[in-house]
């Protein structure tokens, strides 16, 4: 039996017609869109059209309302926070549980550790060697060093020059962020993660694509055992949307 393919809400079509503009236009973050009597001549829709479209592309995080006299809609730049949500909700469904972020974390990160090893440029190696001089200087720091590892990353995974790892980690560090699910790490723990921090930053400063990899599989496969042995009720969570 023929599958029924239901026609896209007007509202969606305007929604990707927006997009398309915004991103055609050369339009940047701060930036407003045309009134709304502009829009409903360009578009040939109804207000209330045109507002459900508006507050769809509010939700996905690429423009806001500003409400009032000179308010109306001004473009964002999104993030990876609407793609962890979206993940999140997905996962709820599935029962999964925070350990199936962990692996694949655990799977992912040399891989992209490989790749930035011959793609990261100057200002990215530049800005992952101040993360970890920061965490050196601050490892009795927990907000500082909590940053500065998350900071390590995320630098490698949008260095590996393939966007969609990039907003794939910061979207997992996202979900599973230690701070709000109580992880920590002793002096001892916090030492050996420096540690391993610099020995990725010397195998991609010397672009060695191998040597990369392994530092990242070995600090991930640490990472791993580290949460099993302290934080198994951690693991053990099932991702929850909304959290």
């Amino acid at each position: 039996m023929p599958t029924t393919v239901r026609p896209q809400k007007t509202a969606l079509i305007v929604a990707k017609r927006v997009v398309e503009e915004i991103h055609r236009g050369g339009f940047s973050a701060g930036d407003r869109l045309p009134p709304e009597r502009v829009m409903l001549e360009d578009y040939g829709v109804g207000r209330g059209t045109l507002r459900e479209a508006l507050r769809f592309l509010e939700l996905q995080g690429i423009l806001t309302l500003k409400p009032g006299p000179g308010g109306g809609p001004v473009i964002e730049q999104p993030d990876a926070t609407h793609l962890a949500n979206g993940l999140m909700l997905l996962l709820q469904f599935s029962d999964a549980r925070f350990s199936m972020i962990v692996e694949a974390r655990h799977d992912l990160e040399p891989i992209m550790a490989r790749h930035a090893a011959s793609r990261m440029d100057e200002d990215a190696m530049t800005r992952l060697t101040s993360s970890v001089d920061q965490m050196r200087d601050n490892l009795t720091d927990r907000e500082i060093f909590l940053a500065t590892n998350r900071e390590f990353h995320e630098v490698i995974a949008w260095g590996s020059g393939n966007a969609m790892y990039g907003f794939l980690i910061d979207a997992l560090i996202d979900i599973v962020d230690g701070t709000h699910m109580g992880v920590d790490y002793p002096e001892r723990r916090r030492q050996a993660i420096l540690a391993a921090h610099e020995r990725i930053l010397g195998a991609l400063h010397d672009h060695d694509g191998d040597s990369s990899h392994a530092a990242m599989s070995e600090h991930m496969g640490e990472f791993v055992k580290y949460m099993e042995r302290h934080y198994a009720d951690v693991l053990d969570r099932t991702v929850t949307w909304g959290r």
